[in-house]
């Protein structure tokens, strides 16, 4: 890239660079700092070093790389085929089949973990296959969390691809699967790579879900991060629990951008959206058993919130007006308008954001300095991922107490931690495509004359609308069902909708149990309108 040019990326990436460190490195590096000192202020690595040789820290860490493998390979196992018929196929009511299984993506983890745990249980309506507090009960409570994922950052990229070559590779005599091997299948691989890295992490950092159905048999990371900060007060050994999670990310991260880099290169896209294959059969007939398990679990949660003392009835919804006496100071449908409000200003917060951080990523540099601090550049901006929200909502405490940044008693602290988890997939759904843009169209532009800003406007973002309204949707979604920081941040006068659910969920008592089951219903229909809304923005000519 020329010097002009240099200088423009340089500019661009300053932006969110500079949110990065002093809304995640700086808070993250605090806390973990103050893990290596003793109660006298002295420096000792000592009750690190005791965490680390305890056998209860390593079987930890083994339990949270089992559930993380198992459930990654089962969601992309499931989640390529669905996304071959959720995107490359076309049949009546498509757009609300993908707001579904985008739902449970977005719910509260601890919500998710209940109605599992209801379904599972004795008296659930899966009961009699024992899988209560299992290894097989998390893994699927994983996979139905992150089937979605896959299915959005795969099938968005396949649904774009030029059909020409894979018919071209059939009319040399090619089988169907043979043309996907060595066709589709290459061209797939940095989005496959990308959702499966998303995944992984995900699964790695499971807080609510394995709180709720591993019980004590199924401890991870995370959820000893939250015991050791919350119940014994023991910096240094979340701080060591801390270290070990970025390992563990660090080196997800290495082994995907190795993946991504071999297989990345420009694919030829195309304007017109594929009609439907008769060949589909199975995939389609493994998607609607696939769709059918992932509603399973929300339709037992509609169902128990319509369970009221005296009978079936719309009670559990009508008392979401009322403040819930000790468990909650406000009433759900205020909780609402502060989730909403919030989720908003977090959602512009990181769309505009990750366009920065995707525009310097699909950057082509020749230099291989460059490629690989590019590479550097991408990893930093996933790591929110996978550190723990306990570890940043009390960094936030910690740090953000005091000028220049002493936002300790603002709500912008809210926004500011769900924009750092809706950051990475905003940029996870923006960067496979917007990598995929033919280079020699930008350099077309640019020849012409057009400068940086305007070949930006004119050709990436034009090619890039469909992605953008998709990024907005997660955006907004996931900062309105996020739970893990903002329960260490929101105020007591205003909290959000999910910290009401928790609140009320944590309470004994059958009306608070069902205020809660009525609030979560509603949390996932606002979250499958905005999922649906999302789809049609752009509408069919979004791609043009």
């Amino acid at each position: 890239m020329d010097g002009r040019r240099g200088w423009v990326v340089g500019i661009v990436a300053a932006i969110p660079v500079a949110f990065l460190l002093i809304f995640f490195l700086w808070p993250v590096a605090t806390l973990i700092g103050r893990g290596f000192f003793d109660d006298a202020g002295a420096l000792s690595a000592s009750g690190v070093l005791s965490v680390l040789g305890s056998p209860r820290t390593w079987r930890i860490v083994g339990q949270t790389l089992g559930q993380a493998t198992v459930g990654t390979l089962v969601s992309v196992l499931l989640g390529v085929p669905g996304a071959y018929v959720l995107y490359c196929q076309r049949f009546r009511g498509q757009r609300v089949l993908r707001a579904l299984v985008s739902v449970p993506f977005v719910l509260p983890s601890v919500v998710v973990g209940v109605a599992f745990s209801s379904l599972l249980s004795e008296s659930g309506w899966l009961g009699g296959l024992g899988l209560s507090e299992s290894f097989t009960a998390v893994v699927l409570a994983l996979v139905f969390f992150n089937y979605s994922l896959v299915v959005r950052t795969v099938g968005v990229l396949w649904a774009r691809l030029d059909v020409r070559t894979t018919q071209a590779a059939r009319t040399l005599g090619a089988s169907g699967l043979r043309a996907f091997w060595t066709v589709t299948l290459p061209a797939l691989k940095p989005a496959i790579a990308s959702a499966a890295a998303l995944t992984f992490l995900f699964c790695a950092s499971a807080f609510g879900v394995v709180l709720v159905l591993g019980g004590v048999s199924y401890g991870t990371v995370e959820t000893e991060i939250y015991y050791q900060t919350t119940q014994l007060l023991d910096l240094p050994a979340a701080a060591a629990l801390s270290v070990l999670q970025l390992v563990i990310i660090c080196a997800c991260l290495l082994v995907t951008n190795r993946m991504r880099a071999r297989n990345e290169r420009a694919l030829r896209l195309q304007t017109a959206r594929p009609g439907r294959n008769p060949g589909s059969v199975v995939l389609s007939a493994i998607t609607g058993v696939t769709i059918a398990l992932v509603a399973l679990p929300l339709l037992s949660l509609v169902y128990r919130s319509l369970q009221t003392a005296d009978g079936f009835g719309l009670g559990n919804y009508l008392l979401l007006g009322q403040v819930a006496g000790k468990a909650t100071t406000v009433s759900v449908w205020t909780a609402t308008g502060n989730s909403l409000w919030t989720a908003l200003w977090a959602a512009i917060l990181a769309l505009g954001l990750g366009t920065l951080t995707c525009y310097v990523l699909s950057r082509r540099p020749r230099s291989p300095g460059l490629r690989f601090g590019l590479r550097l550049f991408d990893s930093a901006f996933m790591l929110p991922l996978g550190v723990s929200a306990v570890t940043v909502g009390f960094g936030f405490l910690i740090t953000l107490n005091r000028p220049p940044f002493d936002l300790r008693t603002s709500w912008v602290l809210i926004p500011l931690a769900q924009a750092l988890v809706a950051l990475p997939l905003v940029v996870r759904t923006l960067l496979p495509t917007w990598r995929a843009i033919d280079p020699r169209l930008q350099q077309a532009a640019a020849t012409l004359g057009a400068s940086p800003w305007r070949v930006l406007y004119s050709v990436d973002l034009r090619l890039l609308r469909r992605a953008f309204g998709l990024a907005a949707g997660f955006a907004f979604a996931t900062s309105l069902g996020e739970f893990g920081a903002t329960s260490f941040l929101a105020r007591a006068d205003r909290p959000t909708l999910p910290v009401v659910i928790y609140r009320l969920i944590s309470r004994p008592g059958v009306e608070n149990l069902g205020m809660a089951l009525a609030a979560s219903v509603v949390l996932a229909v606002l979250t499958g309108l905005i999922m649906l809304t999302a789809e049609r923005l752009g509408g069919e000519n979004a791609w043009i």
